[in-house]
């Protein structure tokens, strides 16, 4: 859509989620029971006392043999939350559900009505030109593939991922799939999965539109091996002092658990829209492609690759970027945020 006219950004400008991920749950079991659902029992978090060594880097001033010998005697006492399965069960459960809701780009708040027209049209015209398959087929192979597994999907030797819509809180449909069989660095699915995926990926897409109410049960099993570590989320703790120990794991009434921003993040990782996607692979859509684990933005203002750039020049200019850059600005609405522009209102 081309405009004369360059419209003002709104000043209160938000936009609500689209996928919205309950926490997932940890149970433990073994592979042979993944259709039994007696068969799981929670697993706990236990607190560890542990005994460390000095290991960190030194400052020169304390590379004196004899200082550094006096630091050794005095251990380096610790006490952690851990999370283990029971010797008995080599198979962890991670469930969840995930909701997915229509409206992607319209605004939850918007304080100017010139705006969100012009927001609403080039949306819909995004929609009716491309609708959201794109963006469905890659947040299922994110289900499918057992990318929100983290840590726990490291060095597994089996994942089986189960997708079910539920419908009256029952299962209507359940589709499964080889999470190893399928890439971390691409969305393309290999001949055996292709079907199901793209049947996920088709509610998905018309949960997006709005089509209909669309609700998940996403059940991963992933056989880790007998009394194995596990890995829930880590609660930040700003006051390590008072809560006693140095590492402290979320749960949900002493079930050891996810957190649903960090299940968001991983299903929404699905931008390779960007400058060094060939060597980096796919990262989480946001505003600015921030990866924390590396300490880098991949969209920078400067390159006009960033979100804000992306957007201003798509509604108030009426400058379409490529469509790849489409979709990253349509995933980035999908995410949600408050993306107002305070000096322009």
């Amino acid at each position: 859509m081309a405009t004369t006219n360059t419209i003002k950004t709104a000043s209160v400008l938000a936009f609500e989620r689209k996928l919205d991920p309950s926490d997932a749950l940890f149970a433990a079991g073994t592979w042979a029971d993944r259709a039994q659902s007696h068969a799981w029992q929670p697993v706990t978090i236990n607190a560890k006392s542990v005994r460390g060594t000095i290991s960190n880097r030194l400052k020169t001033k304390d590379q004196d043999p004899a200082k550094l010998d006096a630091a050794i005697e005095n251990p380096n006492l610790q006490t952690v939350d851990v999370a283990m399965l029971p010797a008995e069960a080599d198979t962890l459960k991670v469930s969840f559900t995930l909701r997915v809701l229509g409206g992607a780009g319209t605004p939850s708040a918007c304080n100017s009505a010139e705006y969100q027209s012009a927001l609403k049209n080039t949306v819909d015209a995004y929609v009716v030109t491309h609708g959201f398959a794109e963006l469905a087929r890659r947040y299922a192979a994110n289900l499918a593939n057992g990318r929100f597994l983290w840590r726990n999907r490291l060095g597994a030797e089996q994942i089986e991922v189960q997708v079910a819509r539920l419908v009256d809180g029952k299962p209507e449909n359940i589709w499964s799939f080889d999470a190893l069989s399928l890439s971390l660095r691409g969305f393309d699915a290999p001949e055996t999965a292709s079907t199901d995926l793209s049947a996920v990926a088709a509610l998905l897409a018309q949960g997006l539109a709005g089509q209909g109410h669309v609700l998940l049960q996403v059940t991963a099993f992933v056989r880790m091996g007998a009394g194995q570590e596990v890995y829930p989320s880590q609660e930040l703790i700003l006051d390590k002092d008072k809560a006693g120990k140095s590492k402290t794991l979320y749960h949900v009434n002493g079930v050891a658990g996810m957190h649903s921003q960090k299940l968001g993040n991983a299903i929404r990782t699905i931008d390779t829209w960007y400058s060094g996607a060939a060597d980096n692979g796919p990262i989480a859509v946001e505003p600015y492609g921030s990866v924390t684990t590396q300490g880098k933005a991949y969209r920078q203002p400067k390159a006009k690759e960033d979100f804000y750039s992306l957007f201003d020049n798509w509604v108030t200019k009426g400058q379409a970027p490529a469509l790849e850059q489409q979709h990253f600005v349509m995933a980035t609405l999908v995410r949600g945020g408050v993306f107002g522009d305070a000096d322009k209102g």
